[in-house]
C-alpha cells in the first residue's frame, strides 16, 4: 500500500503529500472542497454528488488540517465545512 510520508502545507489554500513511491500530489483547498466524500456532499444510498460545485467560493483556504488515524484527513475549510475524512486512498486516487 502506498502511503503518506510527508504532508506539508504549503501554504493556506494549498497541501503537498509526498507518497511512499517518492510522487508527490499537491491540492488545492478549493480542489479537495469539491471532492469532499461526506454524507452532506455524497448522497449515501446512490453515491450521487449533490454539492454543488459552483458553491464552493475560489477563494477558499484551510482552516486547519487534522489526522484521522492512520488513515486518513479532515480539512477544516474557510467555509465552515469540516465534516469530509479524506482516506489516503481516496487522496491519492485524486
Amino acid at each position: 500500500m502506498i502511503e503518506p510520508t510527508q504532508i506539508v502545507e504549503e501554504s493556506d489554500s494549498e497541501i503537498a503529500i509526498t507518497w511512499s513511491d517518492n510522487s508527490e500530489t499537491r491540492y488545492s483547498a478549493v480542489q479537495l472542497r469539491r471532492a469532499c466524500p461526506c454524507a452532506g456532499c455524497v448522497d449515501e444510498w446512490t453515491g450521487k454528488k449533490t454539492l454543488q460545485e459552483a458553491n464552493v467560493p475560489e477563494n477558499l483556504t484551510f482552516e486547519h488540517t487534522s489526522i484521522v488515524g492512520r488513515y486518513a484527513l479532515n480539512f477544516h475549510f474557510s467555509d465552515g465545512h469540516d465534516t469530509g475524512i479524506f482516506s489516503f486512498n481516496y487522496l491519492r486516487a485524486l
